[in-house]
């Protein structure tokens, strides 16, 4: 059974979201569960999603969606900051592997919303945590 489509392809989160993926080395993009998803080459391993959720995060309990929530595999020396900031979050399900999740709708991101600059890193250290030497060694090189 396929899974509804959970996004749109002419949202501009995504949008921005595609273009920072695009800069990585063989960077692939899948829809899985409804989600766009990256994996670092085309049967490397995934290091990012766009949506996701925080269980228990409404008040009957339930799962609390968050569309533009993206799930990225924060770089250890990053994560305890990463965990104390008001827009991150544990997300469900990706959460007890080491995932960690960002609002992109954040109030905290004010006005101007997110900074597209420390998005953008975000995915290179996700990126890093999961590619090949080979996809690594060309990151470095700027390919």
């Amino acid at each position: 059974m396929s899974h509804p489509l959970m996004f749109d392809d002419a949202d501009p989160v995504l949008v921005r979201l595609r273009e920072a993926v695009a800069r990585l080395p063989e960077a692939t993009e899948k829809i899985s569960h409804g989600r766009p998803t990256w994996k670092a080459g085309p049967t490397g391993k995934l290091f990012a999603v766009l949506g996701g959720g925080i269980k228990g995060g409404l008040p009957d309990g339930g799962m609390r969606r968050l569309d533009h929530g993206l799930l990225f595999l924060p770089d250890p020396v990053d994560e305890p900051a990463l965990r104390a900031d008001p827009r991150c979050f544990l997300p469900a399900y990706y959460g007890p592997a080491g995932w960690c999740g960002i609002d992109l709708d954040s109030p905290e991101t004010g006005p101007a919303g997110p900074d597209w600059e420390e998005v953008a890193e975000l995915l290179v250290l996700s990126y890093r945590r999961v590619a090949t030497r080979r996809l690594l060694a060309l990151l470095d090189a700027g390919a």
